[in-house]
Formats: structure tokens, C-alpha cells, sequence
């Protein structure tokens, strides 16, 4: 699962889950995410693609709320039911020796916080039978014997299936669109030409459309023409995909494109999956066939030089905040920059937040 789905889960059920702290690097666009759900559960997702990557269940005695924990037909832990190594080693069988119990996608631990007692013997006493089980660390299964980097991408499997692996952008062009499993024919989605009608076939009906009323950014067009007048059109939103989609409202046709990064600490933060798009350059001759790009864990900086390697954009200032009451964010102000036929918004940390095509 991603952490836009997980997040967009747990919002809905507040009841549930009343508090959730999210935990992050700031400094980093790619920083795995790790979200608290007291009492029992630590959610890692993977820095990248920001995919659920392990699982952390703890204190599982605690009744605030209960929790039941099930392998198959078999209750391992309840309220009535202290999980205990002699219950892990009946129910999985033998493994290989160690302080843990370790098996293919899941591993219990005895030690509250991960650390083992350096003076308790490897091989377990008798009396350890009864050892209380206080973590269970769930993760996939690896396709090699040797333990799985935990800050590493997780591995493709059928439930990303349907799910934008990447989109390459091409400026004055377009996007192309790169789905899972990876055999799937990318869908191109150019800049008037593609119709709504189009993207309704090509991806699905969007999430929400929505109707554009906001024309304060029209005071720096050079257009002369009265507001009454402009094409105002209407917006897309696959925010499943991380993209908006700007549809001229008498043409029907693409006219703007906006991919976002879903950087946690920014203002647009869990409104949008993360999109791993990546700009595309012009080919160094006609037999390159892998032309550069960059990437959306790129510096700005970089991406500005490879945009336009002579001189930096006028820069406008954006703060997302201003028109939320009682929201307070560490980086809540952005940079709109604007290029040829590509605008980006920046944050403090000099990371793309957002790709405007046009």
C-alpha cells in the first residue's frame, strides 16, 4: 500500500486511530516515512515511492485499545492470550537459531525496543520457553535468504498492479504515463490534443473535478482581454495518480498539467499520492537512446541549470497557509519559478514540490 492510501484510511476512521504522528527527514525528498499509531503500530514506508514497507506491531498486551493478533485459523495474542515463544514455535515451526524468532516476512522479538541483553546466551533455557513475545516485525518476503535493507524500495508485486510507476514529462509536449507491472503500454497525455474524454478512457473517471474560479494569477498575464472573457475550464483530479489535469471549458482539450511530489511538511502533503515523475531533455544525438532527465528527488538547483542552464527565473511567492485558519507548518512557504513551458514551486529546503506544464 502507499502512504497516501494508508493516511487517506486512517483519516477516515478517526474513531480508530484519533492520533497519528508522522516522522520524517526534512532535509530529505526520498526520507522513508514512518507513521505512529498508538499503542501498537510503527508503519515504515520506503523513501522513493513511499511504499508500505514493514510493519512494527508492539506492546500487544496493552488495552487501549485490545488487540488480536491471527496467523492463519490460529489466535497468536489477545487480551486472554499472552503470545510467548513456545506459542510462535508451534504455530511457524523450527527456524534458525538467534535471539529472535525468524521467519520468511515476519520475525518476533522478546526486547522492547530491539535491543538484546548482550550477557543472555544465544541458545534458549528451558524457563525461556516462556519468554513474552513484545514486538512482531512484519515485512515481504525476501527472494534471497540474506535480510532486506529496511531503507530499500520494496519489491513489485500484484497490489501496485494499475498503479504510475513513473511518468516521463517532455516539455511542450506532455506527459507519458508508466504503469505497473511493467509490460503495461505507457499512456501518452499531450498538450491540446488529448480530450477529456480521452483521459476518462485512458485512466478511469477522476476522483473529483473541479471547476476553476481562482483568476488572481491572471493580473501578470500580458493578455489585455477582461476576465469575462478567458477560458477558465475545469480540473481532473487523480489524486490516486498525484496529477491535475486543466481542461479548456469550451475546447475540452488539455491545457495544463500539474504532477506532485506529496512532500511531508509542505501544504499539499497527503492531498495527492506521491506522482515519481521525471523531466526529460533532448537527446544527445538521433542513436541516444536513454536521454537525460530529472528526477523528483533531484536538487532545484540542478533541475533549474538543466532547464535553463543561462539564467534564473523571476521568483514569486507562494505561502499555502494563508487561507488556512489555525494552520501552522515549519515549510509553509514556496517559490513559483517559471521556465518555457515548465513552472516549478520550490520549498524552503530547495525541493520540488509541484511540475506545471503548459
Amino acid at each position: 500500500m502507499s502512504l497516501w492510501t494508508v493516511l487517506d484510511m486512517l483519516r477516515n476512521d478517526p474513531h480508530s486511530f484519533p492520533q497519528v504522528d508522522v516522522k520524517y527527514d526534512p532535509d530529505s525528498p526520498i526520507s522513508p516515512v514512518i507513521l505512529h499509531l498508538r499503542p501498537h503500530l510503527d508503519l515504515l514506508f520506503s523513501g522513493k515511492h513511499q511504499r508500505l514497507h514493514t510493519i512494527c506491531l508492539k506492546k500487544l498486551q496493552d488495552p487501549h485499545p485490545p488487540a488480536t493478533l491471527r496467523y492463519k485459523n490460529m489466535v497468536l495474542s489477545s487480551p486472554q492470550e499472552v503470545l510467548r515463544r513456545v506459542g510462535v514455535s508451534r504455530a511457524f515451526g523450527p527456524t534458525y537459531a538467534g535471539d529472535d524468532l525468524r521467519y520468511p516476512g515476519v520475525w518476533f522479538s522478546f526486547e522492547e525496543d530491539g535491543r538484546a541483553d548482550p550477557l543472555r546466551p544465544t541458545s534458549p533455557h528451558p524457563e525461556e520457553k516462556m519468554q513474552e513475545v513484545k514486538r512482531v516485525i512484519i515485512s515481504q518476503k525476501s527472494a534471497s535468504e540474506e535480510s532486506e535493507d529496511v531503507l530499500s524500495e520494496v519489491q513489485v508485486c500484484d497490489a501496485m498492479y494499475g498503479d504510475v510507476e513513473s511518468v516521463t514529462v517532455k516539455v511542450h509536449d506532455g506527459i507519458a504515463l508508466n504503469f505497473y507491472p511493467s509490460s503495461s503500454p505507457p499512456v501518452h497525455v499531450r498538450i491540446g490534443i488529448t480530450t477529456a474524454q480521452d483521459l476518462t478512457c485512458e485512466l478511469g473517471t477522476p476522483i473529483r473535478v473541479h471547476y476553476r474560479e481562482d483568476n488572481r494569477m491572471n493580473i501578470h498575464s500580458k493578455s489585455k482581454e477582461d476576465d469575462p472573457d478567458v477560458d477558465t475550464g475545469y480540473f481532473y483530479n487523480y489524486f490516486q495518480h498525484g496529477i491535475d489535469f486543466l481542461i479548456g471549458g469550451t475546447t475540452h482539450v488539455v491545457k495544463k498539467i500539474i504532477l506532485h511530489t506529496n512532500l511531508p511538511g509542505t501544504p499539499l502533503f497527503q492531498r495527492y499520492k506521491r506522482c515519481p515523475w521525471a523531466i526529460e531533455g533532448l537527446p544527445e544525438d538521433d542513436e541516444d537512446d536513454t536521454p537525460p532527465r530529472k528526477w523528483f528527488y533531484d536538487r532545484f538547483e540542478d533541475i533549474r541549470h538543466f532547464l535553463s542552464p543561462g539564467e534564473t527565473p523571476p521568483i514569486m511567492r507562494l505561502d499555502r497557509t494563508d487561507e488556512e485558519d489555525g494552520l501552522t507548518l515549519p515549510n509553509s512557504g514556496t517559490e513559483l519559478l517559471g521556465f518555457d513551458g515548465v513552472a516549478l514551486e520550490v520549498d524552503e529546503s530547495a525541493h520540488v514540490v509541484a511540475v506545471m506544464l503548459f
